[in-house]
Order: structure tokens, then C-alpha cells, then sequence
């Protein structure tokens, strides 16, 4: 009885640390730091932006989500290279992060072979 009484609370306790119930789906709109910059949508989906303190983050999220196609999302800071994230995937590409502290960044994705872009912006 004792054993039983030390035990479930702890087991309980780990299952809330390691993922409870909810563990796995997480909304695009926590998987990027920050606030949200811009939202560009686009036929088979929307690209996002957020912006926090230092750094910049972009996510494609796919309007249907379910069968596995080709996606990709860009986020590239001024004067530094771009960081990609693409493969077939069944609901989002990315997040992908770029440090951003005082620097333009520029955003772009693709979902089966429909894209948006923002140009530079967070000047």
C-alpha cells in the first residue's frame, strides 16, 4: 500500500514532465520563438514569420494537412546564407532560424509546388 501511494504519484508526475496527453501536438504557431512578423498565405498553405529580441524564424504550414508531399521553407538574415528546412512532410516545414538582431531578414516556402515570399523585411 505504501509502495503504491509513492509510486503513482511519481509516475504520474514523470508522465507530465516527459509529454502528458498533449505531447506531439504542438500547434504551428509555438514551434518559433517571438511574436508573429508576417503571415504571407498562398494556394495550398501560408508561410509564417515570427521575430523575438535576436532572432528571426520561419515555418510553412499546409492548408490541408495529410498525405506526404514536397515542402520547404527559407529564412535567410541579410549578409548571411539562407537556412532551409524541405523534404515530403505530411503537415508543416521548418522552423528554421536565423540570427537576426538588427538585420533584414527575407522568408520564402513552398507546399506542392505553390510558394510565397516576403522580400526583406524586419528592417
Amino acid at each position: 500500500m505504501l509502495m503504491c501511494s509513492v509510486v503513482l504519484p511519481l509516475v504520474a508526475a514523470l508522465g507530465l514532465v516527459l509529454g502528458g496527453p498533449a505531447a506531439g501536438h504542438a500547434d504551428a504557431a509555438t514551434v518559433c520563438a517571438g511574436r508573429p512578423a508576417k503571415t504571407v498565405p498562398f494556394k495550398t498553405g501560408e508561410l509564417r514569420v515570427y521575430k523575438s529580441r535576436s532572432y528571426a524564424c520561419a515555418v510553412a504550414v499546409a492548408k490541408k494537412p495529410g498525405q506526404r508531399r514536397p515542402m520547404s521553407v527559407t529564412i535567410q538574415a541579410r549578409g548571411g546564407g539562407p537556412v532551409v528546412d524541405s523534404g515530403k512532410y505530411t503537415k508543416q516545414a521548418g522552423p528554421v532560424t536565423v540570427h537576426a538582431l538588427n538585420r533584414c531578414v527575407r522568408a520564402s516556402a513552398s507546399i506542392s509546388g505553390k510558394s510565397g515570399s516576403t522580400g526583406w523585411i524586419l528592417c
